[in-house]
């Protein structure tokens, strides 16, 4: 399946994945064509034929299926690989962490607003209806226009590092340093419940229907009730939490510090599996046709297969070998992975073999966001940069000035990202 293409001269449906400029990213997209083949194939004979009871049926099993298909099952399979173009609810975009967003972006890139934030921003924001959420190391969750990037409203937390807001069903969730789990209303900015753990939460929250999953290092998953904070269970690894859960099919999948890479199903936390690593890590799994990808600390990018429960490839540079911390972007059977040797790598997502590499001047913690045929990421070199997706050419750069190693935003054709000397940049 073709997903990210180069851009095309014109046309507002350009670069977006294959089934999307076909019609199908939006439920009603083929319903007219749909419709006149069920006219033809089972209401017409209704009128026509002898047997109108079977035909009867038929159209009433096939509408059901239809309509169940196209408005339920469609849009909620779609949501958790793709992130739609108005949206950008969490870290990694999507529950299965692909950061592929569906956003068009303006091809000239150029800065809409700055807000200052006080202190470093390594905490990646979340986009939701018209509003921009993210965390600082000045101990507040901002909430911000995302036209203008005026403030609506602070909410007072504990130190935030690299938690990033996750927006669902009117509440912001995030987690600091101190250990705790907020829940904010996100239209006022009161505090709706907050949940302690026991060490600090540099990683950040997903929500799967009434459940919230986050990781601390006190070594455990937690799962608490979304609406109220109330714990539902937590698992014990033998290591630090620092990732993002990766969701699918209601198993959480977590590489942890503890050097494995585990699956746990959410209804009652309970370990499916767990796949040796080999190193220690603290990137967020990518969960794309069947295979988990991730960085690690042993200088490896893996590909692990979650049905066979075996690492199916890895991938090392065959001269700068340095831990990969940032999460992967996968998308169109090519992963997108920034390292510490300071570059930003292209692979094979089925074989992890190299396609292209882009070098910056300093580590690439910032995790790659994939959105209209080019790939966004921070470096800690201060800049900003947009890559082709195909070839890994520099398309544009932004100097900020101070390392980026937050994770950009896109969503409604603009891209935020802060930086660690406080700033949060809007371009668009």
């Amino acid at each position: 399946m073709r997903v990210l293409r180069k851009p095309q001269a014109s046309g507002n449906r350009q670069n977006l994945p294959e089934f999307v400029a076909q019609g199908f990213a939006l439920p009603d997209a083929r319903i007219p064509s749909l419709f006149g083949r069920i006219n033809a194939s089972l209401i017409w004979p209704l009128f026509v034929g002898k047997q109108r009871t079977i035909y009867a049926r038929r159209v009433l099993v096939g509408a059901l299926v239809f309509f169940i298909f196209a408005f339920c099952l469609l849009p909620f399979a779609l949501s958790q690989k793709y992130t739609f173009a108005e949206h950008w609810p969490q870290f990694r975009g999507n529950l299965q962490n692909t950061a592929i967003s569906l956003s068009p972006v303006p091809k000239d890139l150029k800065l809409l607003w700055t807000y200052e934030g006080g202190e470093s921003i390594e905490s990646s924001a979340a986009i939701e209806n018209g509003t921009v959420y993210v965390g600082t190391h000045k101990s507040e969750l901002l909430a911000l226009d995302l036209q203008s990037g005026a403030l609506r409203w602070k909410y007072a937390t504990g130190d935030i590092e690299t938690s990033s807001p996750c927006v669902k069903d009117g509440l912001v969730y995030i987690g600091d340093l101190a250990g705790v789990i907020h829940a904010v209303n996100a239209s006022t900015g009161k505090g709706v419940w907050t949940y302690k753990t026991a060490a600090e939460i540099k990683a950040s929250p997903v929500v799967v229907d009434d459940k919230l999953l986050i990781g601390s290092y006190d070594e455990q998953l937690y799962c608490v009730n979304a609406r109220s904070g109330a714990l539902i269970w937590k698992f014990r690894t033998n290591g630090a939490v620092h990732c993002t859960p990766g969701v699918l099919n209601g198993v959480a999948y977590i590489a942890g510090c503890d050097e494995q890479f585990r699956a746990i199903r959410i209804s009652d936390g309970k370990e499916l599996f767990q796949i040796a690593s080999g190193a220690y890590t603290g990137a967020s799994p990518a969960l794309v046709d069947g295979l988990a990808y991730y960085g690690t600390f042993n200088n490896e990018v893996l590909g692990v297969n979650v049905t066979t429960r075996r690492i199916s490839w890895h991938y090392q540079h065959p001269q700068r070998q340095f831990p990969f911390y940032a999460s992967a972007g996968v998308v169109d059977g090519r992963l997108v992975i920034g390292g510490r040797d300071k570059m930003v790598h292209c692979l094979n997502a089925k074989s992890g073999k190299a396609i292209w590499t882009f070098a910056t001047r300093a580590r690439v913690e910032s995790s790659p966001v994939l959105a209209d045929g080019r790939v966004f990421v921070g470096s800690n070199d201060g800049r900003f940069y947009v890559l082709d997706f195909q070839t890994g050419a520099k398309i544009w750069e932004f100097n900020a000035g101070a390392p980026l190693s937050a994770s950009a935003a896109i969503a409604a054709g603009k891209v935020v990202i802060g930086s660690q000397d406080g700033r949060l940049y809007c371009f668009g």
